[in-house]
């Protein structure tokens, strides 16, 4: 029997993929269905797995390469025996990181003979520099800046907000919400949901609140077209779930009118734990008609994100929930209460929208927040 091809999936989530890192050498036995070498596209990290058993025989497409679908990523000998390396095969440095293989030339050490600390035994950089401290050296002195290249990701959110920006011309409303039925509500029902698996965040109420805005002003959940305006007739609210420095992406909680807020939340936490494990499909992160940024998770109190999604008419952005004390009618006079307040735009594609719906939509979203039912008892 001949070699066994490792292809990259004509169905990779991305037009195009970055080798990040091999988990196994040529040389070393594989079973069917073992994890081989993550790929990252400019969606999701996602392992390859071996096609078949046998002895890795030949890597083909090194780490940081960039690889297309049908690819050829590696060849498999499906032999019972292992055996070594094909003459003129990549040496086993080569499988290590750039910073790895720059230091075992400046070392003169073969990361080969180093028990390796990062996953599955891949020699990290740290490694390199314990062995050479090991043997009488000093640590090569660090430059005061470093280069980090761009991931796929990264690049397809750096081209998806350039035009964004460039299309269509922003304009961001301003409203002030206050949030306090929420927060006392969701003070009540948390250690409910709790008991059951679900962990209630704000975002579920974002969600509700703006499906109710949508169905208010429909206008807004629309998509903008050349020659007409799409009005949807289902809130596809996309998610805006950060992955660290990674990036972000856009889980769709679909037909959100429909939903409580349980089920919301439930939606929500699995698609986040999917999204931040790079398990997200592709038909998960599509279709979307509105989105939320819930950028106060992140500390901020105002901001203004950009239009996500090419054809969407508008992005709602929350910040940072304080005590403030706001001024209150009680009574026929005024009064300072403290209330639980929160900064909330609303940018829109001029194009598409005008003031009018943008402060009709905002309006809408804030009566529902701020006249959210009182939790029962």
């Amino acid at each position: 029997m001949g070699l066994i091809e490792v292809i990259v999936p004509a169905e990779q989530e991305g037009s195009r993929a970055v080798v990040r890192h091999w988990l196994k050498r040529p040389g070393e036995r594989v079973a069917q269905d073992d994890p081989l070498v993550e790929l990252e596209t400019d969606k999701v990290t996602q392992e390859i797995a071996a096609p078949a058993a046998g002895i890795l025989h030949e890597i083909v497409m090194q780490s940081d390469e960039i690889v297309t679908p049908g690819a050829v990523l590696a060849r498999i000998d499906p032999t019972s025996d292992p055996v070594a390396p094909p003459a003129g095969a990549p040496a086993a440095a080569r499988q290590h990181s750039p910073a790895v293989r720059r230091l075992a030339a400046e070392y003169g050490i073969d990361p080969g003979d180093i028990a390796g600390s990062g996953k599955g035994g891949r020699v990290t950089r740290e490694d390199m520099q314990a062995a050479h401290r090991a043997r009488g050296g000093t640590p090569a002195p660090q430059s005061c800046s470093r280069r980090v290249p761009h991931s796929p990701m990264r690049l397809a959110i750096a081209r998806n907000m350039a035009e964004s920006v460039a299309r269509a011309p922003h304009v961001t409303a301003l409203a002030e919400v206050d949030f306090t039925a929420v927060t006392r509500h969701r003070a009540h029902l948390k250690p409910l949901l709790a008991a059951q698996g679900i962990n209630l965040s704000l975002t579920p109420y974002l969600v509700v609140a703006a499906a109710a805005a949508l169905r208010a002003v429909p206008e807004v959940n629309s998509h903008w077209h050349e020659d007409a305006l799409e009005i949807h007739a289902d809130a596809n609210i996309g998610i805006g779930t950060a992955l660290g420095d990674a990036g972000l992406v856009v889980p769709v909680i679909r037909k959100a009118q429909d939903l409580t807020l349980e089920e919301v939340a439930g939606q929500l936490q699995e698609l986040t734990a999917r999204a931040r494990a790079g398990r997200l499909s592709a038909a998960e992160m599509a279709g979307g008609s509105f989105t939320i940024s819930n950028h106060g998770t992140s500390g901020t109190l105002l901001a203004a994100p950009v239009i996500l999604h090419d054809g969407q008419s508008a992005i709602l952005g929350v910040g940072r929930l304080e005590r403030r004390a706001v001024v209150r009618d009680a009574g026929g006079a005024e009064a300072l209460a403290i209330r639980t307040m929160a900064h909330v735009t609303l940018t829109i594609d001029h194009r598409a929208l005008d003031g009018h719906q943008t402060g009709r939509w905002l309006s809408a979203f804030a009566a529902r927040i701020e006249g959210w039912e009182a939790p029962p008892g």
